[in-house]
């Protein structure tokens, strides 16, 4: 059985800078194991599953540990592919997913993710997490992810946590976020150990946390991010009310095929 697979990389108008993200199409759904093989053989932050039904597209992704509840570059890359390369018609795409409709929208080179809002609830410091990260965080908010804030991106840029200490906390992962510079409106990281993924280069779901915290303290709903790991990349960010608008650009990385001896077994 050859699965069609594209590695694309998101967030980025560059090859090799970004977050790169496997794409594979299939007819139906094959089993959870054969999903999560497949992922974690891709050895990428999160592989994409799409299978077409009746003009919409039903959506998974899994990281090369665990299936995911929302992921923004492995929705981005899809929606790439089939604008780019397989010719879908119109200006969106809707997706079904475990985090419910999302659509994907282009506008020249850009698509933009239609996306929950996760605002954080602010909290005390968790235990532990201090020293995971090795500096005190200035705020801490909860939603799905911890959030940590401060006030210099200098120490976002130059933080190197304890992995071992971040698998260890309350939170599926971890975003340290900053005040912007040179025209962008805040800054980001995100470690996610925890599901396999120690940082990822630039996460989408992580900004349905962080665009309505920073639209709520700069008072502004449009903004710029960069999210400052060593890949980098950029988005375009939006507050909608319960929702959120990201916006990036991607590219292909490579095209081909996954072969399986039997459609449900591996190796």
């Amino acid at each position: 059985m050859g699965i069609p697979f594209y590695h694309v990389d998101t967030f980025t108008d560059r090859l090799f800078r970004g977050n790169p993200a496997g794409v594979c199409f299939l007819p139906d759904w094959l089993p959870d194991d054969v999903l999560q093989s497949i992922a974690a053989e891709n050895a990428l932050a999160e592989t994409a599953y799409i299978v077409q039904r009746d003009g919409q597209f039903d959506i998974r992704w899994f990281t090369p540990w665990v299936e995911m509840d929302l992921c923004g570059h492995a929705t981005l890359a899809p929606a790439y592919v089939l604008f780019e390369h397989l010719h879908h018609q119109g200006d969106e795409i809707a997706f079904q997913s475990r985090s419910g409709l999302l659509k994907v929208s282009r506008a020249g080179d850009w698509l933009t993710l239609d996306f929950p809002s996760r605002p954080p609830a602010s909290c005390e410091i968790p235990q532990g997490l201090i020293d995971a990260l090795g500096v005190t965080p200035d705020e801490v908010g909860k939603s799905r992810d911890l959030l940590a804030v401060f006030n210099d991106p200098e120490v976002i840029e130059r933080m190197e946590p304890k992995m071992e200490l971040l698998m260890q906390l309350d939170a599926l992962g971890v975003i340290v976020t900053a005040p912007g510079r040179d025209g962008v409106d805040f800054v980001s990281r995100f470690f996610a150990p925890k599901v396999g993924v120690p940082e990822d280069p630039v996460t989408g779901s992580a900004h349905s946390t962080l665009i309505p915290y920073w639209a709520s303290r700069l008072g502004k709903s449009r903004m710029e991010a960069r999210q400052v790991s060593q890949r980098g990349g950029v988005l375009r960010c939006e507050l909608r009310k319960d929702r959120v608008g990201i916006s990036g650009q991607a590219i292909l990385y490579s095209a081909g095929f996954i072969y399986l001896k039997h459609s449900a077994s591996v190796g």
